[in-house]
């Protein structure tokens, strides 16, 4: 056999070069071709579920909302073991004539301190608990941006807020129908009002509260954007509390009250006379729009211009 004869044997007995088939592509539906993508207010609306979700399964902040329910009814336990039956003029005086009046009671006890303390904890993590924990540049990756990422995180705050006013008014609630008698309410101004129309007032004041507590949550938030320990950021908008409220009451300083956040927390009094002081409570809710005006401002130009480390 000849060398051209071999080449041609050899060519011959060599299997084919197998060709693998390319995949088949994957054919999407007319629906799924003419769906649009997911807009801006739905990424919003997901990143807050997801902010909201964390708050509220977060075990401290779980311990803290479960301190503000059982406080009114250790006052309310305290007032009926030591009433001995005198009503008297003040808000505290009168739950035992009326445990409706529990709710308004248990505010002015927690509106100096406690409840300022667990809007502080959670406003004061806002950013600073992410940049510790190193999360912050993971959240900034999402498409909402600074900005909105900052609008979300206050948002949540509020949300808290609400949540956490409400929490205190239906402990209240209960606690009073529990151990005191329920009917007509006694206002601070003398006036007598059904039981139907205090649960109204009774709503008044939680948004109130609620109002006041949310520009808190702006001031914690501000000094939240400053640091990367959570834990000043919420000493410092503690010690920020306390000192307004020790301004507050110095009579040789009464100039500043009106500019002082917690000089208006106690204004929801109002819904307590008759009529219900909407003059007071209005100047205290625009006080409160000013602070979280300024303050939102000032942790927006803080925010989005600040280098993201962690």
């Amino acid at each position: 056999m000849s060398m051209g004869e071999n080449g041609t044997a050899v060519s011959e007995a060599r299997p084919p070069v197998r060709q693998e088939a390319a995949p088949p592509r994957e054919e999407r539906t007319p629906a799924e071709s003419t769906r649009p993508a997911p807009g801006p207010v739905r990424h919003l609306t997901r990143l807050l579920a997801s902010e909201i979700g964390l708050t509220f399964r977060r075990p401290r902040n779980l311990a803290m909302l479960a301190v503000l329910a059982v406080v009114p009814v250790v006052v309310g336990i305290a007032v009926r073991v030591a009433s001995d039956g005198d009503a008297g003029g003040s808000i505290i005086g009168q739950i035992a004539g009326n445990g409706l009046m529990l709710t308004f009671a248990a505010f002015v006890v927690m509106m100096p301190i406690v409840l300022p303390l667990t809007v502080a904890v959670v406003a004061g993590d806002a950013i600073a608990g992410e940049a510790a924990q190193g999360t912050l540049r993971y959240l900034l990756v999402a498409p909402a941006g600074r900005t909105r990422l900052l609008l979300v995180k206050y948002a949540n705050i509020v949300v808290f807020c609400l949540a956490a006013c409400a929490l205190v008014a239906v402990s209240a609630l209960v606690t009073g129908l529990v151990l005191f008698p329920v009917g007509p309410v006694t206002l601070l101004s003398g006036a007598t009002i059904p039981a139907a129309d205090a649960l109204l007032r009774v709503g008044v004041v939680v948004l109130y509260a609620a109002a006041g507590m949310a520009a808190l949550g702006a001031v914690a938030l501000a000094v939240s954007t400053l640091t990367e320990a959570p834990i000043g950021a919420v000493a410092t908008s503690v010690v920020l509390v306390v000192v307004s409220q020790v301004l507050s009451a110095i009579p040789q300083v009464a100039a500043v009250r009106p500019v002082l956040l917690t000089w208006w927390w106690g204004a929801f009094d109002g819904a307590l006379r008759a009529p219900m002081a909407f003059d007071e409570m209005g100047r205290g809710l625009f006080a409160f729009a000013a602070y979280v005006l300024v303050f939102g401002s000032f942790a927006w130009s803080r925010f989005t211009s600040k280098d993201i480390t962690a």
